[in-house]
């Protein structure tokens, strides 16, 4: 351990733990990325927390919390000290009364559900996975697909953050309101979320159907009932046989039944996949072929099979994710939906004037399926200052993904990206926050949130002074470059490649890229950021420092088999990886 963090480190009160190693080796889910922290620390309490932050800015860290890595992006890279709040995870109070839990940051979403389903609750609304933290999923503005429901976060009802100084202040729509809308979404950047009330509904089953239909069926019923004759709906395109598999679900008081099996949905379709997305990086052309394949097989190769089933929701609406893969979603108002994949199709498809996209498509071959989904954000009137939703309607999400086979990268990626971008900004879509974006820069997305952007980042500065929780990331995507370099700011220094095809960031610190002195902050002191916030001083902190072994792992106990990322089940012939993509 570095002498200076010894050194202050001694001066903290030794009754507070500080688990801490040095060896740790982060990356992504889809290992697109990994990094080494200086420190990998796990605490397993709120002084723990806060003695962390008063550490760091005594010594000049920048900090980055962590728990499944599930964005691909470079979002959670760090050379400097990584938090992860997977033992900060209990569950501090249930009211039966209002249907609420509260529990703490680190909580994983399928824990929480558990937790909630023993009181005879559970979450009204998932993404796709539920590895996720709570902390993380409200943060990068995770959703569903459904016209009912809007961002996961619009179930929080009060949250606590822990600020840079170390104070925690509480925040909902009646307390430090400016606070709480810029908590919603936070991207990490403006504190340590340590707690969260959620809402929840009564437990209940849903009951899912897919078709297979063709994409002109599904684009004349766009404006009719196609995404509200039931509480759920999600579409998956495939862009060669155009079309589309249509996933709908409803609550249902009918028992737990489920998809009927397909010797071909195991193991058996799963490795097939993966061998073919494999061959086609070096022969593209196949992809077409293999969409045929691959996709009739497992739901036949006319239109209208179906398939159905009875879940628990906590595990009906989760997906299989199948491989290491870039995503690349975006949201846009649900009216351009048609035009969106019309345009879109006639590209991937090679009709350059047709789809009006001013980028080549000459031999360039896409993955399958994009997935297509929706929401509702509309209806609150208290809204996240980054929610990407659109706010005068309903939302679509188009996710363009590009699976890694064998962590190698596809050939189409740039270009498809690229492209893929382009007609997303000219249909007045908006990036999602945790995904692989590349092509869109600062100021467009400065244009994009206008005074709602620039709410977050006065809000921002102003509880976290110093950058201790802003990165490169943050800087390449939300921060003006007019804007002066924060003190204790990371910034990248080198990206090389790694052996399983990923990239290995580094960055360094902007107080010590600049030559100066490593020195306590003046901002060491306990101090109230926001007016009539409630705050609870840093208790003082350490001398000892726990080499957490335990934790050195590469995998938790979330990830260890990384091919189950999602909501496969075992089956006799293998994994059902298919049951719902």
């Amino acid at each position: 351990m570095d002498e200076h963090v010894a050194y202050e480190l001694s001066k903290l009160d030794s009754a507070v733990h500080f688990r801490a190693s040095t060896s740790h080796v982060h990356h992504t889910w889809a290992k697109t990325f990994q990094s080494r922290p200086e420190l990998y620390l796990r605490p397993q309490s709120l002084e723990e927390i806060q003695k962390i932050i008063t550490l760091a800015r005594r010594c000049r860290k920048r900090l980055v919390v962590v728990g499944c890595g599930h964005s691909p992006s470079d979002l959670t890279c760090t050379s400097s000290w990584m938090i992860n709040l997977d033992q900060y995870s209990k569950v501090l109070n249930v009211d039966l009364t209002k249907n609420t839990l509260t529990v703490e940051g680190g909580i994983r979403l399928r824990d929480l559900n558990l937790a909630a389903n023993r009181y005879g609750l559970t979450m009204p609304n998932l993404g796709s996975i539920d590895e996720q933290s709570i902390a993380g999923a409200i943060a990068t503005a995770t959703h569903g697909s459904s016209l009912k429901h809007g961002l996961m976060s619009e179930s929080v009802k009060s949250l606590r953050i822990v600020l840079s100084n170390g104070s925690a202040v509480r925040c909902s729509a009646e307390q430090n309101t400016d606070l709480f809308r810029a908590a919603l979404v936070s991207l990490g950047a403006l504190g340590i979320i340590v707690e969260i009330e959620y809402q929840m509904i009564p437990a209940c089953n849903i009951e899912w159907e897919q078709t297979l239909r063709p994409l002109s069926d599904v684009l004349s019923d766009w404006d009719k009932d196609l995404w509200t004759q039931k509480e759920y709906t999600r579409v998956w395109w495939l862009p060669y046989m155009k079309r589309a598999i249509v996933w709908s679900a409803t609550k249902t008081d009918h028992p737990i039944r489920q998809a009927e099996s397909n010797w071909y949905g195991g193991s058996v379709g799963f490795h097939t996949y993966h061998i073919l997305l494999w061959l086609s990086n070096y022969l593209p052309r196949i992809l077409p072929t293999v969409e045929w394949f691959v996709f009739g097989m497992q739901y036949g190769f006319s239109d209208h099979s179906v398939s159905s089933a009875v879940e628990p929701l906590r595990t009906g609406l989760l997906m299989n994710c199948l491989y290491s893969q870039f995503v690349n979603e975006w949201a846009l108002p649900l009216s351009k939906g048609p035009e969106a994949i019309t345009r879109l199709s006639a590209w991937i498809n090679g009709d350059e004037v047709a789809s009006r996209i001013p980028f080549s498509s000459r031999n360039l071959y896409v993955h399958a399926p994009v997935e297509v989904r929706v929401s509702d954000a509309s209806r609150n009137e208290l809204r996240p200052y980054l929610d990407n939703t659109n706010p005068d309607g309903p939302t679509l999400y188009l996710n363009a993904t590009l699976y890694r086979p064998y962590l190698q990268d596809p050939p189409c990626k740039d270009r498809y990206y690229e492209a893929f971008e382009w007609l997303m900004r000219d249909l007045g879509g908006k990036p999602h926050w945790a995904k692989n974006f590349s092509y869109t820069s600062q100021p467009e997305i400065a244009a994009m949130y206008g005074e709602n952007l620039e709410s977050f980042l006065r809000i921002r500065n102003e509880v976290d002074p110093e950058g201790m929780f802003l990165g490169e990331w943050h800087r390449r995507s939300i921060i003006p470059a007019s804007a002066s370099n924060f003190a204790l700011e990371e910034r990248e220094v080198a990206r090389t490649k790694a052996r399983d095809g990923g990239q290995i960031w580094v960055g360094e610190i902007v107080e010590k890229r600049s030559g100066k002195a490593v020195s306590p902050s003046s901002s060491d002191e306990s101090f109230s950021l926001m007016h009539g916030a409630e705050a609870q001083a840093s208790v003082v902190l350490p001398r000892d420092v726990e080499e957490d072994t335990q934790g050195e792992e590469e995998d938790s106990k979330y990830g260890s088999d990384r091919r189950k990322h999602g909501n496969p089940r075992e089956g006799v012939t293998g994994t059902e990886v298919f049951d719902k993509m």
